[in-house]
């Protein structure tokens, strides 16, 4: 494999050396990515030709929020370079400790070891209200992170509306669709009624490929930083599987969800589907819709 020469040079330029072998990778939907051999160990290399200005700072800074808390393990951030505004050759790219995933865990202790560690990751909380500093990104769509003071206000204004005018833009709202949602957000004060406790620092984009299993320690990558309900971490994790039988009693262990968390479930996994529905189409939206269906 060879990467693009702009590329190539700025990784020798960072490194102070030549890769000794690069090796394609999954970079996932959104970057192209590579394992590098440098001369000093490996290397996870992702870059987007495309990017947006920001794109790979917003997740270096996530991950060094997430590394901070202590919480959780991430890859370390080795060396980052933003698309020149001025010179489009200039390329954007992301590189980070390369953490080769290994054997098959044992399922209980890394369920227990996964569910409390990230239980530990939300016992940090804001002062500030929900949100972040600075919005950021979802795979490859602009995250809003304005501070709000209530949740079911941040909820509202940063997750569900952007997405719903991404969806309007991209045609994936039928009327019916779209009636459903804002029948939603109509009575979201009084659906997400009774949460109470201060915003925890959340992953933001916790699917099953995004953490890995190295012996019995996870290792989370790719996140979507903000301080928000922690009820949505879990609800995502709910939502397509993937993760280990037991992880959410482990959770639970650790840090009790309050018993709401049953019925406001199916609200905090309409952001995620929303933000599948206007990545990969229309195949979401009756997914959508049954969520709508369920409060209206």
């Amino acid at each position: 494999m060879h990467l693009p020469a702009a590329l190539h040079e700025a990784i020798v330029e960072a490194f102070g050396g030549y890769p000794l072998r690069i090796e394609p990778v999954s970079g996932g939907m959104i970057n192209q990515a590579a394992r590098l051999e440098m001369p000093d160990g490996c290397v996870f290399l992702k870059w987007k030709t495309d990017a947006p200005h920001g794109f790979f700072a917003a997740e270096a800074d996530g991950l060094d929020r997430l590394r901070r808390a202590g919480a959780l393990r991430v890859p370390q951030v080795l060396a980052l370079q933003e698309r020149s505004e001025t010179a489009s050759d200039n390329p954007s790219f992301l590189a980070l400790e390369y953490i080769e995933p290994m054997r098959t865990p044992h399922q209980a202790d890394f369920a227990n070891r996964f569910g409390r560690r990230l239980a530990n990751l939300h016992r940090n909380t804001s002062s500030m209200g929900y949100g972040l500093e600075r919005d950021n990104f979802i795979g490859s769509l602009p995250q809003q992170n304005a501070w709000r003071c209530t949740w079911p206000d941040f909820y509202r204004d940063c997750r569900i509306l952007p997405q719903v005018e991404i969806a309007r833009k991209l045609g994936r709202l039928n009327s019916s669709r779209e009636i459903g949602i804002m029948r939603v957000i109509e009575n979201i004060d009084q659906l997400l009624t009774g949460i109470d406790e201060r915003p925890s620092l959340l992953h933001g984009d916790l699917w099953s490929g995004n953490y890995l299993a190295v012996d019995d320690e996870p290792v989370v990558i790719d996140p979507a930083v903000y301080y928000g309900c922690r009820e949505v971490e879990l609800a995502f994790t709910e939502l397509f599987g993937g993760f280990p039988e037991g992880f959410v009693h482990a959770y639970n262990s650790e840090y009790p969800l309050d018993a709401g968390y049953d019925f406001r479930r199916p609200l905090h996994q309409l952001y995620p589907l929303l933000v599948h529905l206007n990545h990969f189409g229309d195949s979401y939206g009756p997914d959508v819709d049954a969520v709508c269906a369920h409060y209206v």
